[in-house]
């Protein structure tokens, strides 16, 4: 989407368990992509303005946001700073491209409750949980926001737009 884009961001909280998994996955992925990503560390408000202050003095072109429930706590900064610095976000739940981020691509928290009522109701008819395999996300949420697209300078490709499940106007 971003070919222009000589150097990604990832924000990534420090305190989250899976956080060291990520960067690993995040550091394999970059070898052969060719791609020079940054990986910025936030775990606090503060921390969180200081990460972006750093990032655009860096010359980042795009960010991406790990998936983080501290990180969903604080929606409403992390958009807002990503629109006051204009710095291309991607996030990793819908709600963030409906408060404002450019886009989000994500398991469908949907899917998810509805698995879980699957779950529910075999344990109920008697299924023990730890015999129940363990799923997966079979259902992601692709979302554009086009109104903060315009507000970027950028424009979606159309291949982009016909695959996004939602495109917010």
């Amino acid at each position: 989407m971003l070919p222009s884009a000589a150097l990604i961001a990832v924000l990534v909280n420090p305190s989250n368990t899976s956080t060291a998994s990520d960067i690993k996955n995040l550091q394999e992925a970059e070898r052969p992509s060719g791609q020079n990503i940054v990986i910025a560390h936030a775990s606090t408000e503060r921390e969180i303005n200081s990460a972006f202050e750093s990032l655009v003095q860096k010359g980042v072109g795009a960010l991406v946001l790990d998936a983080d429930g501290f990180f969903r706590s604080r929606a409403e900064q992390l958009v807002s700073l990503a629109g006051r610095y204009l710095l291309p976000t991607i996030y990793s739940d819908r709600e963030y491209a409906f408060a404002g981020g450019l886009m989000s691509y994500g398991p469908s928290i949907v899917d998810g409750y509805r698995q879980c009522g699957v779950y529910s109701g075999k344990v109920l008819k008697g299924a023990k949980p730890g015999d129940l395999p363990i799923l997966q996300p079979t259902k992601f949420d692709f979302v554009l926001n086009f109104k903060t697209a315009k507000t970027l300078g950028i424009t979606f490709p159309s291949g982009l737009l016909s695959i996004a499940d939602e495109v917010i106007e």
